[in-house]
């Protein structure tokens, strides 16, 4: 007897006994169907998680300060350039722009606070940052409205930091806080232009840079007039008041240079007078260097390529660590969910084999007399077993996209809608199908063994005079 033979009689056997047929088809299916789905929520939530939080804590990227020399090192004093090694210079910066899986690197100089004008409006920005513009879009900023410019003198800002302008000419002091003319109390009025986001595409304010004195006499005097090229989007999710709080701006590295020796320029002549003759250290162009991987598990390859110029990086990949060695636990209970229902779905197709071996001893015992052996008899069992397994594992694969298409259809109904999001929260990758289906052929091919050798071990002449 060939395969195709084992195949046939164990197809005649279970058309037969169709309602046995069914419920145990139906064991072996919720339970495949429950691995399907468990291995699904194992690999959606992995995939999930590692969109939010390449998204929201940018583990695909690597920050990058100068190196510090290891304990008990000593620097000798009549060598000045002895620690040049351990600085970000531009030919190490070069040299990480051409190491592999490297999408985009940028230069970060963060300055103090900034106030702006426009139309005697009066602004604010808490990080002033100069880097290349056109990385922008690379390191996960959206544009609102406009875009990096090749022009001088641009700044561009985030949606935080067009919120809140504050009137000088309405308050008629210049401060928040006053009473207004009409009565109203200046906090609440106040509160209320907070989150009043204002046009300033494309409108030239004038920066003011905060300034202070050791005495604290603030310096006045500084101004760049620059033309707002780009509105970036107001970060997804975020309420009206956590943006008014991310108050960024950008501008190009040359222009941050710029402000940088006005500053510098203006602070010196102010403390010129008790100044003791040293000479002040010039300001780096840049106090670090950022760069996007391309993918987030090539993130330790890239840092340690780094740390062989003698950098200091530093990265959240860790959280990612921490979040897949709770995502295996996670695994590994839905995945015993799973195998627990085969295990009792198993014990049903092994009630039912041991039954249709008692109710089939005459045929049994015919197909001795006629010359079959005992494996004959065994690979018969152990076929039908397998291929009503077979069966349950297609149903089950059916059934795991029916739960899977509930479940995104729960969370969509149920779920706040999200611009941007993808509509389909879990899915079943191609891998996973096998899986499913080789659990659950096997589950009935393991379940069979016992009743094909309790089979083949029945006498004929007693299963012929019996029946």
């Amino acid at each position: 007897m060939n395969i195709v033979d084992y195949l046939r009689l164990a197809w005649e056997q279970l058309k037969r006994r169709m309602v046995v047929t069914a419920l145990c088809t139906m064991g072996i299916a919720i339970g495949s169907a429950s691995i399907v789905v468990a291995l699904s929520f194992g690999e959606s939530i992995n995939h999930y998680s590692r969109v939010q939080m390449t998204q929201f804590m940018n583990t695909d990227e690597i920050t990058i300060h100068n190196g510090t020399p290891p304990q008990g090192t000593s620097t000798s004093a009549g060598n000045p350039n002895e620690n040049k090694t351990y600085e970000l210079t531009k030919s190490k910066i070069d040299i990480m722009r051409n190491l592999p899986h490297v999408q985009a690197i940028a230069t970060y100089q963060t300055m103090n606070a900034q106030l702006f004008v426009l139309d005697h409006k009066l602004g604010r920005i808490n990080n002033l940052i100069a880097t290349e513009l056109d990385t922008l879009v690379d390191f996960g900023f959206e544009f609102q409205q406009g875009g990096p410019s090749e022009q001088e003198n641009t700044i561009i800002l985030s949606y935080g930091a067009t919120m809140g302008l504050f009137d000088e000419q309405l308050s008629g002091s210049g401060m928040p806080g006053m009473n207004s003319g009409n009565g109203q109390a200046a906090p609440e009025r106040d509160n209320e232009q907070r989150y009043i986001a204002y046009p300033l595409y494309q409108k030239q304010i004038i920066l003011k840079p905060q300034i202070f004195q050791a005495n604290g006499v603030e310096i006045t005097g500084i101004q760049f007039p620059l033309r707002v090229v780009g509105i970036l989007k107001k970060p997804e999710g975020s309420s009206d008041q956590a943006a008014s709080n991310m108050k960024t701006a950008f501008i190009s590295p040359a222009l941050g240079k710029k402000l940088q020796d006005a500053i510098a320029a203006s602070t010196s002549t102010s403390a010129s007078s008790t100044s003791n003759g040293s000479q002040q250290q010039p300001i780096p162009a840049y106090n670090e260097v950022k760069i996007k991987a391309d993918d987030s598990t090539h993130v330790e390859q890239i840092e340690n390529m780094i740390k062989k110029l003698k950098l200091s990086t530093q990265t959240n990949l860790h959280y990612e660590e921490q979040m897949q060695g709770q995502l295996v636990i996670l695994r590994f209970i839905f995945g015993g969910v799973g195998l627990f229902i085969l295990f009792v779905a198993s014990i049903s197709i092994i009630v039912a084999m041991t039954m249709s071996t008692h109710q089939r001893r005459r045929q049994i015992g015919i197909m001795k007399v006629l010359g079959a052996n005992l494996s004959q008899i065994r690979n018969m069992f152990i076929a039908e077993s397998a291929l009503l397994g077979l069966f349950g594992g297609a149903c089950g694969i059916l059934l795991s996209y029916w739960v899977i298409w509930g479940i995104n259809l729960a969370v969509i109904h149920f779920s706040p809608p999200q611009p941007g999001s993808d509509l389909e929260i879990l899915f079943i990758s191609a891998w996973i199908l096998p899986v499913g289906l080789f659990f659950a052929v096997m589950t009935g091919v393991l379940s069979g063994l016992y009743p094909a050798v309790k089979a083949s071990r029945t006498d004929a002449l007693t299963a012929i005079k019996r029946d």
